[in-house]
């Protein structure tokens, strides 16, 4: 198996963080997954694309990077099976499902990262969720040294979520991702912006436009460097919704099938006057208020007083608290960000 010491990983997350970590693997067999030392005592991170993922030091933990590449199409009367290995790029899986004329993927076009950290993560955007097309996970035990197959309902996603951040966190790695989509298609197009489309676009159509509302909103991250969404939108009940529409009558909200309210992150940086915000080389983007970019620090601590800043300003005003959505990895690996030590305000 592939592995090296002293690793830097700046070409290894798209904040272009400066880090280095003492030993990477890279496993692409069963056998090289066998052969891991056993790291149930050390600390150690699962690492994809990099895109959702904030170094907070300049060292980092062991990391482990699953180079599972391929992708394999079968089908029965009226469905397609998309299988796609864990290393594959999400945004080219999309594009290859277009072109062979398998549709449902559109509304995820040009999400950053890889396939496999996608049902981690539960990625979704403009009304749709991996979750919804996902039917099984390969996934390896490292207890058992063996690659069980999960099925949707054994992956408990949810919002931004799933049992691979929760129950099963390092307990194993994701080596495929196996797809269901019905040959049956019907444009996704509940989400704000894509009624200009008319009644019947087709996949590509479809797709075409998402990639031009995140292109218009959202920068390139290899241009400048970010993580794309770097807060969830949270979620409130019904009346501290009703509440906040009463003194804001133009805030955004979206009602969810559990009842409780979803807001735009976004929405509420930029009323509390965050939008365009720079400081000490990162900032609040300036057309996008809910990506936080790096104009050119090498240390990905100026992020984490970015973020707390911004999350103190929204909650002084707001009465809400938002949370990241990415991932805050220190030489002691993970960490939550409610509990990173208390920084400066950078006010």
């Amino acid at each position: 198996m592939e592995s090296s010491q002293q690793f830097p990983l700046q070409k290894n997350n798209s904040f272009n963080i400066k880090a280095i970590c003492p030993i990477i693997y890279f496993p692409k067999t069963l056998a090289d997954l066998k052969s891991l030392p056993d790291l149930s005592e050390k600390i150690f991170y699962i690492l994809g694309d990099g895109s959702n993922t904030l170094f907070i030091e300049e060292q980092a933990p062991i990391i482990i990077k699953p180079n599972f590449k391929g992708i394999k199409i079968s089908e029965s009367a009226d469905h397609y099976v998309v299988r796609a290995g864990a290393a594959e790029n999400w945004h080219e899986l999309v594009k290859y499902c277009l072109v062979k004329g398998i549709f449902g993927l559109e509304n995820l076009a040009l999400i950053p990262g890889s396939v496999g950290a996608a049902p981690v993560q539960n990625i979704g955007a403009y009304g749709a969720e991996l979750s919804q097309f996902c039917s099984q996970i390969k996934w390896y035990e490292f207890a058992s040294k063996a690659i069980k197959p999960l099925s949707n309902d054994d992956c408990q996603f949810s919002y931004r979520n799933s049992i691979f951040k929760e129950a099963l966190y390092n307990k194993g790695i994701i080596t495929e991702v196996i797809f269901n989509f019905p040959k049956l298609w019907r444009a996704n197009l509940s989400y704000a912006g894509l009624n200009t489309l008319g009644q019947n676009p087709t996949a590509k159509q479809v797709m075409d436009k998402i990639i031009s509302l995140r292109q218009a909103k959202l920068p390139d991250p290899t241009k400048l460097p970010n993580a794309g969404s770097f807060f969830k939108n949270p979620l409130v009940n019904k009346e501290k919704a009703t509440s906040l529409k009463a003194i804001y009558p133009l805030i955004p909200l979206y009602i969810q099938d559990n009842g409780q309210v979803k807001l735009a992150a976004g929405w509420l940086i930029e009323e509390v006057g965050l939008k365009g915000y720079r400081k000490n080389g990162v900032g609040v983007h300036e057309h996008q208020a809910l990506v936080l970019v790096n104009y050119g620090s090498d240390e990905g601590k100026d992020i984490v007083v970015l973020a707390k800043y911004v999350q103190q300003q929204v909650l002084a005003k707001f009465d809400i608290l938002i949370s990241p959505e990415v991932r805050m990895i220190t030489q002691q690996g993970e960490q939550d960000f409610a509990n990173l030590t208390k920084v400066h305000e950078c006010h």
